[in-house]
C-alpha cells in the first residue's frame, strides 16, 4: 500500500518517532484535491495519522505546510506532531477520531478557534490571494469552458471588487486557507485543524468566509459568528469585507475548479444547478466529498450560481462603497 519509492523513508520516520520500522495495521483515507497519500497507521495498539507527499517539484516543497502545521500543534489547534521530515516529505501526527459536528455547536466554536489561528505568529507570504484568483480567471476565460455570454455580466460585477479590495495592511494574518468539512475534525469536545497544506499568511476573512459557507445560513447568524471571532458586534467595515470575501471566494472556486476538472473541454452550466445552501449541507454531513471531476464540476457551479445571485443584492453595492470609502 505504501508506494515502493517511500518505503525506506517511512520506515525511517516510524523509527525516528517511535523506535520502530513498521506498523500493525493500515488504512489508506480517501483524499481531496491532495495529491498526497494519507493513512491510518497502528502502532502499539494507538491510532496515527501518516501523510506522504508524492510530488517533488518546487509546488511539493513541505517546509511551510510542516512549519504552519507544527505552529497549530504547539498552539493546540492541530493534532501532535511526532515526525515531519522535511527532505523526505513524511509527516506523522495523532489520529483524530471525528464525530459528528452538529452546525450549532461549529458556528460557536470555530470563530474561537479560528480568532487562535489567526493570533499565531505570522505564517510565511506564498502568494497574494486576490492576484491568485484575477490569474484564475484569465485562465479560465482563455480556456473557453463556459460561453463568454453567460459569464460576462458575473466578471464585470467581480472586477469592481478586485479593483477596490485591500490586498494589504493588518488583516493578513496566518490563515489555514481550507476549512472544508474534512479538514474540520471535531472529537466530540474538541476542534482540530488538519491539512495544512495550503496555510500562509493570508486575509483574514477567507477562513471566515469558508467556514460561513458551511455553518452561517442567515443574516443574525452571520453577526453572532463574526461577533464571537471580534469580540465585539462586527463593525459595517468589517461587515462589508467580510461579504465582499464571501463573493472573493465563490469566484476562486468556480473558476478554478472547473478549469482543473474539464481539462480544458467545455460544458454546458444549465444541466448541473443545485442548491447552495443543500449542496453545503450534504458536504458538511460528510455526504459529497470533491474527489471526483463530477462533484467538482457541480461545486463550481454551485458558487457561479450564488454569485450571480450576490451581485444582485443592495448589500453588494453598499458594500463596495463601505470598502472603497475606508481609510
Amino acid at each position: 500500500m505504501i508506494p515502493e519509492e517511500k518505503k525506506a523513508a517511512v520506515n525511517h520516520a516510524l523509527n525516528m518517532a517511535f523506535g520502530v520500522s513498521e506498523f500493525e495495521e493500515i488504512q489508506e483515507m480517501t483524499a481531496g484535491l491532495s495529491s498526497a497519500r494519507i493513512y491510518r497507521i497502528l502502532i502499539s495498539g494507538k491510532p496515527y495519522l501518516l501523510r506522504i507527499i508524492m510530488r517533488t517539484d518546487a509546488m511539493g516543497d513541505p517546509t511551510i505546510h510542516f512549519a504552519c502545521m507544527k505552529a497549530g500543534a504547539d498552539a493546540g489547534i492541530a493534532p501532535h506532531v511526532w515526525y515531519a521530515g522535511i527532505e523526505d516529505r513524511i509527516a506523522i501526527t495523532d489520529f483524530i477520531d471525528a464525530k459528528p459536528f452538529p452546525m450549532d455547536a461549529a458556528r460557536i466554536k470555530m470563530p474561537d478557534i479560528i480568532k487562535r489561528l489567526h493570533a499565531l505568529p505570522a505564517f510565511p507570504f506564498r502568494l497574494n490571494y486576490l492576484d491568485f484568483v484575477d490569474k484564475s480567471i484569465v485562465k479560465f476565460q482563455e480556456a473557453q469552458i463556459i460561453p463568454d455570454h453567460i459569464t460576462r455580466d458575473i466578471f464585470t460585477e467581480y472586477e469592481k471588487i478586485s479593483d477596490i479590495y485591500p490586498r494589504t495592511g493588518p488583516d493578513l494574518v496566518s490563515c489555514h486557507n481550507d476549512l472544508k468539512p474534512e479538514n474540520v475534525l471535531y472529537d466530540g469536545e474538541r476542534v482540530w485543524l488538519v491539512d495544512w497544506e495550503g496555510a500562509f499568511l493570508n486575509d483574514r476573512y477567507l477562513d471566515l468566509a469558508v467556514v460561513a459557507n458551511f455553518v452561517v445560513t442567515n443574516d443574525g447568524q452571520e453577526m453572532d459568528f463574526l461577533k464571537r471571532y471580534f469580540g465585539k458586534e462586527a463593525s459595517e467595515y468589517q461587515l462589508a469585507r467580510f461579504f465582499l470575501m464571501q463573493q472573493i471566494l465563490h469566484m476562486a472556486y468556480f473558476v478554478f475548479l472547473l478549469t482543473i476538472s474539464t481539462h480544458g473541454k467545455s460544458i454546458d452550466p444549465d444541466f448541473m444547478k443545485e442548491d447552495f445552501r443543500e449542496f453545503h449541507n450534504l458536504m458538511w454531513g460528510g455526504k459529497i466529498t470533491l474527489e471526483t471531476d463530477e462533484v467538482r464540476q457541480r461545486y463550481a457551479l454551485v458558487h457561479m450560481e450564488q454569485l450571480r445571485l450576490n451581485f444582485k443584492r443592495k448589500r453588494f453595492e453598499k458594500s463596495l462603497k463601505i470598502v472603497s470609502d475606508h481609510k
